[in-house]
């Protein structure tokens, strides 16, 4: 009977124990709520990000990166804005310049923030009136465009000209010491094969490794005409050049075979004696028995000309 009495004392405990929990759970947390529910007045730090920086201009790393808000809303949304900063993106484009400051003025653009921030402004306010950021004058200069494109065509077909890019040359702003030191901007890798036909199209910039320098234009189109190409051939006399007037010289081959591809609509118009192929015996080395042809002369309108052979042997006669 005393050990019945016992178990039931402390289930009788136990059981208390659980209730007594419970009740003081569910009475801390109707505190917490009912004091979350007040109003009350915090300030917080909005942090900054920057957009729509002038092309000329250089942002000061010394730029803000928060503006303070004092808020006065309930605790549930005060905790809320602690926990979750929300971010504030200055448009620079409705900021006013001031002796060396880009100048955003909040109150001219409350609406905007509010939309942004999700935030009642009614209720609330920033205790900064305008946001100062510093910045420094860019040099601006021209810098010439050069695609870094491959084109590998199909068989029998070519292009007279290289590819042509609009523009060939943009406008780009930047620290002196660094804009001095930029002639040329690459356009990023573009690999064509099997080509057959005109291409075209747009293409980026290579910005990369560039971020101290304003681009007014990112990307730039590029075209190049291609046609229809065959090979020909033709037998090329060989003159040899600054011979000494006091050596007899003798050579061969006299005659060498040159090839050459152009469009079919101009293979008509090449002629032998549009070509000149030339050896210069001032560039022969010491016990050199032979010289190195070369075309110094060929038309504009052929292209990957080739000789069948490079060597001419020579000998002097005694």
């Amino acid at each position: 009977m005393l050990n019945r009495l016992r178990i039931r004392r402390r289930s009788f405990k136990k059981a208390n124990v659980k209730t007594f929990s419970v009740f003081l759970f569910f009475s801390a947390l109707t505190w917490l709520l009912v004091q979350l529910s007040k109003e009350y007045t915090q300030i917080i730090e909005i942090p900054l990000q920057y957009t729509n920086a002038p092309l000329d201009k250089s942002i000061s790393n010394e730029k803000p990166e928060s503006v303070p808000l004092r808020i006065e809303d309930r605790g549930f949304f005060i905790i809320y804005y602690q926990l979750f900063k929300p971010e504030l993106n200055v448009d620079l484009a409705n900021a006013e310049v001031e002796e060396g400051n880009l100048v955003y003025v909040i109150d001219s653009n409350l609406s905007e923030i509010s939309e942004e921030l999700q935030i009642d402004l009614e209720n609330s306010a920033f205790l900064e009136d305008e946001i100062r950021i510093p910045f420094q004058p860019k040099k601006e200069t021209r810098v010439a465009v050069i695609p870094n494109i491959e084109i590998n065509y199909a068989v029998g077909y070519s292009a007279g000209e290289s590819i042509a890019l609009e523009p060939d040359s943009i406008t780009v702003s930047g620290p002196q010491n660094v804009i001095d030191t930029i002639t040329r901007v690459q356009t990023v890798n573009l690999k064509r094969n099997g080509i057959n036909r005109d291409v075209s199209g747009m293409i980026p910039l290579d910005t990369a490794n560039m971020n101290m320098i304003s681009f007014y234009e990112t990307e730039v189109r590029y075209s190049l005409e291609v046609e229809k190409y065959t090979e020909g051939s033709v037998q090329i006399p060989v003159e040899v050049t600054n011979v000494p007037d006091n050596l007899n010289l003798a050579y061969f081959p006299k005659r060498i075979l040159l090839y050459y591809q152009v469009n079919l609509d101009d293979y008509e118009k090449v002629k032998a004696s549009d070509f000149r192929v030339v050896c210069d015996y001032s560039r022969v080395r010491e016990e050199q028995d032979y010289f190195l042809a070369e075309i110094i002369e060929k038309p504009d309108f052929v292209t990957n000309v080739r000789l069948s052979e490079r060597k001419i042997q020579f000998v002097i006669k005694k």
